[in-house]
């Protein structure tokens, strides 16, 4: 049996607190310190955290049932809440596959629950880093035929990159080797709307989201990257962008509603299919 991965339990990480920031429960006192801490600086975290994961059901729906797609690879997952991928993607088609990957001991440790797949289709879990895009494919095809479409999802990952790690580069390399008719999708956070905390601040330079985060890596967390729309829409180039183009999370083809349409939150999205 292989060894048990050890988890730190005194160091904050990211995957924790996205957990108790969507009402999980694994996460330890570090993470809801730090995680109230930053909703104390940035309120608005909340209400990204429930649009993201909104954003990620509607984009599996549609992947799953409209487009058509049964392969889906996802990358930095994060931790098992209600909803995850493969249970949207085989609620539209059981015969869906599904291959999560990240490279938290934690969620390691809760991978059979997210091997609790539909006997029609197949879902796996790759302990891997994005820095390392090659090991990712590679192990994903024990699972995913890549000669065939496949949905690859990039929530809220690429922004742990840093420009000198080249996430254009990265996701250039996932997305070689996928078949015509695949699709990206992209989600990362933004700092565009500029909501000040308590206190006051934001601006162009310094949102209170960009304080948050700064207050997260001081007490130990992994430095996230905040950048535009326009830098998440050209993630993009060269595939065919879904309408409505590089939006908010929230207003991502949402749910039909009479009244007016749901509020902007600093976090961008886009889905595009590979031509061919």
């Amino acid at each position: 049996m292989a060894e048990q991965p050890e988890i730190d339990s005194s160091v904050p990480h990211s995957a924790r607190i996205w957990n108790y920031w969507l009402g999980g429960k694994d996460n330890y006192p570090v993470d809801r310190e730090v995680g109230d801490e930053f909703l104390r600086i940035f309120p608005g975290q909340a209400d990204i955290a429930r649009h993201s994961r909104a954003f990620l059901g509607r984009a599996v729906r549609y992947l799953a049932g409209e487009a058509g797609v049964r392969q889906f690879l996802d990358i930095g997952t994060g931790l098992p809440t209600v909803d995850n991928t493969h249970e949207v993607a085989q609620r539209v088609a059981p015969d869906a596959r599904v291959v999560y990957v990240d490279n938290d001991p934690l969620v390691l440790t809760h991978a059979r629950a997210l091997l609790a797949s539909a006997p029609e289709g197949a879902t796996s879990y790759i302990d891997a880093d994005i820095r390392r895009p090659d090991v990712i494919i590679e192990r994903a095809a024990e699972t995913l035929d890549f000669d065939r479409p496949v949905a690859l999802l990039l929530l809220g990952i690429l922004g742990h990159l840093t420009d000198e790690e080249d996430p254009e580069g990265v996701l250039a390399r996932l997305v070689a080797p996928l078949a015509p008719g695949s699709h990206v999708v992209v989600n990362d956070g933004t700092n565009v709307l500029g909501a000040p905390g308590p206190g006051g601040g934001g601006g162009p330079d310094e949102t209170a989201r960009a304080r948050a985060i700064a207050r997260y890596v001081e007490a130990g967390g992994v430095a996230y990257n905040l950048r535009s729309p326009e830098r998440i829409a050209g993630f993009f180039a060269g595939m065919e962008l879904l309408e409505p183009g590089v939006v908010s999370v929230s207003r991502w083809r949402p749910e039909p509603s009479p009244f007016e349409e749901p509020p902007e939150v600093d976090a961008f999205c886009g889905v595009a299919r590979i031509p061919g």
